[in-house]
């Protein structure tokens, strides 16, 4: 490649206050009557005033001092001034000169600013016409900025990730991009590879309103190869914002981008300043603390643990477990079958599932019966010895009776077996398996059938 990538992110996140961000309304993203939990505020009625949420405040100071921010001591809002169907006052509240925070990183990359404002309506386009739901008008909006420091779609990608995760350990926002709450913008221009630092930024390109992890990275393989492309036939950059489509797997025009004083900011009149240096947040454990601490206590392979903090409930579920258990060796034998579930342990108590892996360590059921008592305790929550009972799943260890069965029944694999050929003794346990309905201890019946036949 000639050329070297040169991306930033902005990406917004919908927070989960009870509240919108500057009236009563509630913030309900799942809301499906059109224009319900709407008011005169919200909806730009003329003589209404807003107040500021607190909440939202607290949640974007939260997000900040995970993310090693700057917070501001004085914030304030501003009018972002532009016109469209789904903004109903002609202006946006958001910030501008004076963000909540500044200066964070995450994943070595450099974060510029975190800010709030309000999100807009949301338009349904129909065949002929475009109808707007306003419930959405007014839910409380952080804006996170990166600095133009991200080199691949794959870095992108994993920032994004990232967090989201941290987003859901905080609490702050749900995150979940597939109902827009949390919206990834890129920006993206490339530079001809030099040895010469500080040389200028190529002309910048916006891909709006991504909505999912592989919609950031294909977007910007399919960006970087265009605007490749064009500038080998010695054309230009045309700085603009452009749409990404999901079915055809690239990127298209949709208009000239803005600059900001296109936008004519101004301090918001109806709105004090924010004194945040008054506002106390306090932190949960982040995901890269409870990696670490993890590892030092439970002893588990990393990649276990990146599954485990994946999910915060997930991981607090496994110390639930881990804690009922009292016994580090079965740790990695709790993990194992925990990634079973594939999340679904609602129903399970963490008492029940360790005396389910304590059942298996002990060598009351089979593998095969385990995987039945899960699916069993999925559904209904119930007990893994009464489920064992009831299903008649406990293993058998007293299997002379059913081993000499199988060596009259099969003179040949066992005379095989005595050969020397080691095929001859899976079959015979398979034999016995079978002959006990799977109820046999696998290594029980290896150890019997070897003194039995005396080799």
């Amino acid at each position: 490649m000639r050329y070297q990538p040169v991306i930033g992110l902005e990406i917004h996140v919908q927070l989960k206050t009870k509240s919108k961000m500057f009236c009563g309304c509630k913030n309900d993203p799942n809301e499906t009557r059109p224009n319900f939990n709407v008011c005169p505020i919200c909806l730009g009625h003329p003589g209404t005033l807003p107040v500021i949420n607190q909440k939202a405040v607290e949640f974007v100071l939260k997000t900040a001092k995970a993310l090693d921010c700057q917070i501001a001591e004085i914030s304030q809002f501003s009018r972002k001034s532009y016109f469209y169907p789904d903004l109903p006052k002609g202006y946006q509240i958001s910030q501008y000169e004076l963000p909540c925070a500044i200066k964070g990183e995450l994943n070595k990359i450099k974060i510029r600013r975190i800010h709030l404002e309000e999100d807009t309506g949301r338009l349904i386009h129909k065949k002929n016409k475009t109808l707007i739901d306003f419930n959405r008008s007014g839910t409380p909006l952080m804006e996170l900025v990166t600095e133009p420091e991200i080199k691949s779609s794959k870095q992108a990608k994993r920032f994004c990730q990232d967090l989201q995760m941290i987003l859901r350990y905080l609490d702050v926002s749900n995150a979940d991009m597939e109902k827009g709450e949390m919206r990834a913008e890129v920006n993206i221009s490339l530079n001809q590879k030099s040895k010469i630092k500080n040389q200028k930024l190529g002309t910048k390109v916006e891909i709006k309103n991504l909505n999912s992890f592989r919609a950031v990275e294909r977007s910007i393989e399919f960006e970087i190869k265009r605007q490749s492309k064009t500038l080998n036939s010695n054309k230009k950059i045309i700085q603009e914002t452009r749409g990404w489509d999901e079915n055809k797997q690239i990127t298209f025009s949709q208009r000239s981008k803005e600059s900001a004083h296109d936008y004519r900011y101004f301090p918001e009149p109806d709105l004090p300043p924010l004194e945040l240096s008054v506002v106390i947040c306090q932190l949960s454990e982040m995901p890269q603390d409870k990696k670490e601490r993890f590892a030092k206590e439970y002893k588990l392979p990393e990649q276990d643990i990146n599954i485990l903090i994946q999910n915060k409930n997930l991981a607090d579920y496994f110390e639930e477990i881990i804690s009922e258990l009292n016994n580090p060796k079965l740790n990695k034998l709790a993990v194992n079958y925990l990634l079973k579930t594939k999340d679904d342990f609602k129903k399970i108590t963490g008492e029940n599932f360790a005396e389910f892996i304590g059942l298996i360590n002990q060598g009351e059921i089979s593998s095969s019966a385990a995987d039945i008592v899960l699916r069993e305790m999925q559904k209904t929550g119930g007990d893994p010895s009464q489920i064992i009972e009831e299903k008649d799943l406990k293993q058998i260890h007293n299997l002379d009776n059913a081993i000499i069965c199988v060596i009259k029944s099969n003179p040949k694999p066992v005379q095989d077996y005595k050969a020397g050929k080691k095929e001859a003794l899976k079959f015979l346990i398979g034999q016995i398996m079978k002959e006990t309905k799977g109820k046999a201890n696998p290594q029980a019946a290896e150890k019997m059938l070897k003194n039995l036949l005396g080799v």
